[in-house]
């Protein structure tokens, strides 16, 4: 059973959120501020990105607030169709109170996952976590306080397909929508990239390509580098080269030794998973391509 923490700061049970992308023209704003009105809705919120003004693609972000008497979001939801077909637009309604339900997978590192349970703890993370699942048994005395379900799934060469089995198993009985890597070091099966189109968010070091493999910071230490970085991304099926959300570095120099490049690697992590966790909580990414548009 997913918990939801006491102190979750509560969105408002009448505000919902408006994703849009489409080719560019003339009228897109217009039209959907228009049929907003016309419903009623108080818009609270309102960002919008186009690729070129010219035969380009156009990203919208609306946030508005529903009135009493007022249209309901089902039948909103039913009656912007027309709106989103003359514009070609591919776009989701939904209201913002609405909960995501996330599934933490982990390996033998702590850093980010106790960021996470963290920050859920205090009422940062708008979600519930259904559960943590890991190869290992190590991080279960950790999760158990929370109160949030462990499962210890093995994972090898020889054991995947059974493991992918029992993943996909715990997720759809918890009705998981977001899986969140949080240095979970396993590869990710192509069935479940498909069951979880860019819903499964990945953390790892920014070395790539360049250190690739084992012990990346040991690399990095030889080569004398001079800034650590991590990056989170939606996984696909090809090897971390996803959609990337978030990207952030910190300066080091040659008094550094691995161990503080360690250690600042993993302060970087956990603060660029957290803030890529929370802008996909709060619907504030589209994904156009390989790349994103983030709304932050």
């Amino acid at each position: 059973m997913a918990l939801m923490h006491p102190h979750d700061k509560s969105i408002p049970s009448d505000q919902a959120r408006l994703l849009i992308s489409c080719p560019d023209q003339p009228g897109i704003v217009a039209a959907v501020s228009r049929f907003l009105y016309q419903h009623g809705v108080n818009i609270v919120r309102s960002d919008q990105h186009t690729t070129d003004p010219e035969g380009g693609l156009f990203f919208m972000r609306i946030e508005f607030r529903l009135q009493d008497g007022q249209t309901p979001l089902d039948q909103l939801e039913e009656a912007f169709i027309e709106t989103a077909d003359r514009f070609q637009m591919s776009w989701r309604l939904g209201g913002a109170s609405q909960r995501k339900r996330l599934a933490i997978f982990v390996s033998k590192e702590d850093h980010c996952l106790t960021d996470l349970l963290w920050r859920w703890r205090i009422g940062e993370l708008h979600a519930d976590i259904a559960m943590v699942v890991s190869n290992h048994p190590d991080m279960e005395p950790l999760v158990t306080p929370f109160g949030i379900p462990y499962y210890h799934v093995p994972c090898n060469r020889d054991i995947r397909l059974e493991a992918e089995r029992r993943h996909l198993e715990l997720l759809a009985k918890e009705q998981v929508d977001t899986v969140i890597l949080a240095r979970y070091m396993q590869i990710i099966p192509p069935t479940m990239i498909a069951h979880y189109p860019h819903r499964i968010i990945n953390i790892h070091h920014s070395f790539l390509p360049a250190f690739i493999g084992a012990k990346p910071y040991d690399q990095a230490f030889e080569r004398g580098v001079k800034i650590i970085g991590a990056t989170a991304h939606y996984v696909t099926e090809a090897l971390d080269q996803g959609p990337i959300i978030e990207q952030d570095v910190e300066r080091v120099d040659h008094r550094c030794r691995v161990e503080d490049l360690k250690r600042i690697g993993r302060d970087v992590e956990r603060l660029v998973l957290a803030r890529a966790v929370q802008w996909h909580l709060n619907d504030e990414i589209l994904v156009h391509g390989n790349k994103t548009v983030v709304f932050a």
